[in-house]
């Protein structure tokens, strides 16, 4: 086993080595497997959808499926509605972007001193993401225009 704390894509066993995905790699699977279709899905369909994807060719139990499901509806990642017995689940965010869009709102909900949150984020970006970020905000600002998804302000 590797000395480092990291986490490493495989784990030694005694008597072989178990394939693990990275962090976050199951909900990624998920997400775009329902992305994909274009359509609400139940656990069995997702678990049929991603079932070539594992690393170590062994597919995921629905149990494990339905957890990840779980999981990302109370993220609000994912909305559902019953169909039959089941849910069938949707993504609640358009793509990757919108997701990375969420987690950062979700981290900055976080907190209380939001000025020095968002100051430190700031100060950390690079010239050209500072410029984009500029941008951005200047289009937003202006009379008639706007961003998708933006709130109001708080």
């Amino acid at each position: 086993m590797p000395e480092s704390s990291e986490a490493t894509d495989t784990e030694a066993t005694d008597s072989d080595a178990v394939i693990r995905r990275p962090a976050g790699g199951l909900e990624a699977a998920v997400l775009a497997a329902l992305w994909a279709a274009g359509r609400p899905l139940t656990p069995r369909e997702v678990q049929q959808a991603v079932a070539g994807s594992s690393p170590s060719g062994v597919p995921l139990a629905r149990t494990t499926v339905t957890t990840i499901l779980s999981r990302l509806h109370d993220k609000g990642t994912v909305s559902r509605s019953r169909a039959g017995r089941a849910y069938a689940y949707r993504p609640a965010v358009e793509d990757h972007a919108a997701l990375a869009a969420q987690r950062m709102h979700s981290e900055l909900d976080k907190e209380r001193d939001r000025s020095t949150v968002l100051a430190r984020f700031v100060s950390r970006l690079s010239s050209d993401d500072e410029e984009l970020l500029r941008g951005l905000l200047a289009r937003a600002a202006a009379p008639g225009e706007g961003t998708t998804g933006s709130g109001p302000p708080r």
